[in-house]
């Protein structure tokens, strides 16, 4: 499915729902058709059976950050700085927040530069998988511009503070054996065996059980703002909703069974 010019979508049921962002004359920009083309994408997933998300970018590279094109012409046509600030909130700034909110898992798989605001919406995701080719920067002062797209919220998350400051104020870009140890990416895969480590890993993700893996997600991702009191109570009140699935059935019957469980999804 060709969602607009810019980005394609592949569902398999109960598998992967792969979006791949498809400018590669732009280098994949958080254009506004690419980040309109994202937000339908998504609200396409939230209503098929797929179990996970994969973001990828055509033609080698992830995303080249913020659309250029666009900032010139807000600079060119003297757009007002209010209305070049809202079309941020509702462009790149709500593509990035959906896509952190999904309940779905997500994974990006990054090939080549992921920039600026390309970077944030590799972040955004669950789970980062990258070529040897892969680069990440926070670049936004190569512009001229303070950092936007959830730079502030994602990456002192990721990397720590301290590391956020650096890579954000120096606006250096690191390589991906760099990240991998920075944490900026899960893992970083040989070309040769790219393609076969990829499909395990997203099969690995697919093959969990639904119900508990959107549970998880969410409750991982609430962690550092709870206290340790209100995470176990939240934890066991999802436990208490988990109990009662199929899945869980399944999964205590496959283990007694020594057999891989087949989960179904409720």
């Amino acid at each position: 499915m060709t969602l607009g010019d810019a980005v394609r979508l592949e569902i398999e049921a109960d598998g992967a729902a792969t979006i791949t962002l498809d400018q590669p004359d732009r280098r994949n920009a958080l254009s506004r058709e690419i980040g309109a083309g994202i937000v339908e994408a998504l609200e396409e997933i939230e209503d098929s059976d797929a179990r996970c998300i994969v973001v990828e970018g055509s033609g080698g590279a992830f995303s080249a950050g913020g659309d250029i094109e666009a900032m010139v012409e807000g600079i060119q046509e003297d757009v007002p700085i209010d209305d070049r600030v809202r079309t941020l909130e509702r462009t790149t700034s709500r593509t990035i927040a959906r896509l952190i909110e999904f309940p779905l898992p997500t994974i990006a798989i990054v090939d080549g530069p992921a920039v600026g605001a390309g970077a944030n919406l590799a972040l955004a995701c669950d789970m980062q998988l990258a070529t040897e080719d892969a680069a990440f920067g926070f670049v936004f002062r190569q512009v001229g511009l303070s950092v936007d797209a959830g730079t502030s919220y994602l990456l002192p998350r990721i990397v720590g503070e301290n590391v956020a400051k650096e890579l954000a104020l120096t606006g250096e870009i690191v390589d991906a054996d760099r990240a991998a140890e920075l944490g900026l990416v899960n893992h970083v895969y040989a070309d040769d065996e790219f393609d076969e480590k990829v499909d395990a890993f997203v099969e690995r993700i697919v093959s969990g059980p639904p119900v508990a893996m959107r549970h998880t997600k969410r409750l991982v991702g609430e962690g550092l703002d709870k206290t340790v009191e209100r995470a176990m109570t939240d934890e066991a009140v999802a436990q208490g909703i988990v109990f009662g699935t199929d899945d869980h059935e399944e999964g205590v019957a496959a283990f007694f069974d020594d057999r891989d469980p087949e989960y179904v999804g409720r």
